[in-house]
């Protein structure tokens, strides 16, 4: 089994030698990925509710913004080698989906086809209006965003039409150097959300998950699979414990539930913080997760 890391990216912590100390150590130490979140703004108060935390508040300040994923994985792209580089998430439903085509391309070629592009449709419908993107059939919009972004990096000739989006015929270059497509990672643990995964999707990332949990989550998506007439074997499957602690015999819980891969967090103040929180999790569970 593998084991990622998703590390919030936010002011001001995150300096250019903190995201050049991730990017090296967590490779150097054997880690499998790198996942970044966003969130282009955020409020000081919220009406939505944050799903991951009893209160519905998230847990950041407005001030704690978080980079851009893209830039911030073009700029890790350019001090690694072989690590993966993913969104986790990237909320594509309040973007345009000709941009997302073409970041997700650029960091794919940049990154010599070490991209991951996780997916999520997003909570907080005070950033869908900061933007001007409908809070409303979102689910629906990331669908056809993705369509979108599909022909853009399948089709030697790109072009689209449906109700929430009309592409000319155009050319998009380059390419994205995985194919047909870096693979797309649903988010989400709702029942639409699995219905995503098992009907688009490459993989499904589970976030704020325990082993028990996860599990049942992973046999609604079984069930899923077999109706569209997949199997597990066709995507890659990643839990994210979130803040939970994780321990070996979680590793093996999770694995044991059908874990490809989990995506630990890793919190840090600055970059000799990072490498001791690091370090601890190499010691403790790299070992273990390579051993699954």
């Amino acid at each position: 089994m593998k084991l990622g890391l998703f590390v919030p990216l936010s002011a001001p912590v995150a300096t250019p030698d903190f995201v050049r100390a991730l990017g090296r150590d967590a490779e150097a130490l054997g880690f499998d990925s790198l996942w970044l979140a966003e969130h282009v703004v955020l409020f000081d108060d919220h009406a939505s509710r944050y799903p991951y935390a009893k209160d519905g508040r998230f847990p950041a300040s407005g001030e704690a913004g978080f980079l851009d994923p893209f830039g911030a994985l073009g700029f890790l792209a350019g001090v690694t080698s072989h690590i993966r580089l993913g969104t986790g998430i990237c909320l594509v439903p309040q973007r345009n989906p000709v941009y997302v085509a073409k970041e997700v391309a650029t960091a794919d070629w940049l990154s010599g086809g070490r991209f991951d592009f996780g997916v999520g449709v997003g909570w907080l419908a005070e950033e869908f209006g900061a933007v001007a993107a409908p809070f409303a059939e979102r689910g629906l919009r990331c669908r056809s965003y993705l369509e979108v972004c599909k022909r853009l990096w399948c089709d030697p000739v790109s072009a689209y039409h449906d109700r929430f989006y009309t592409l000319p015929a155009c050319r998009a270059y380059p390419k994205p150097v995985q194919t047909p497509h870096p693979p797309i990672h649903f988010g989400g643990e709702s029942d639409a959300a699995l219905e995503r995964v098992a009907t688009l999707g490459q993989g499904w990332y589970g976030f704020d998950l325990d082993p028990a949990g996860f599990a049942a989550r992973m046999h609604h998506l079984d069930a899923r699979l077999a109706q569209h007439g997949r199997t597990r074997r066709e995507i890659s499957v990643s839990v994210s414990p979130y803040l939970r602690p994780t321990h070996e015999n979680d590793l093996a819980a999770y694995a044991a539930a059908g874990a490809d891969q989990v995506i630990l967090t890793v919190f840090a103040r600055a970059a000799d913080g990072l490498r001791r929180g690091l370090d601890k999790l190499a010691g403790g569970l790299l070992p273990a997760a390579h051993r699954l």
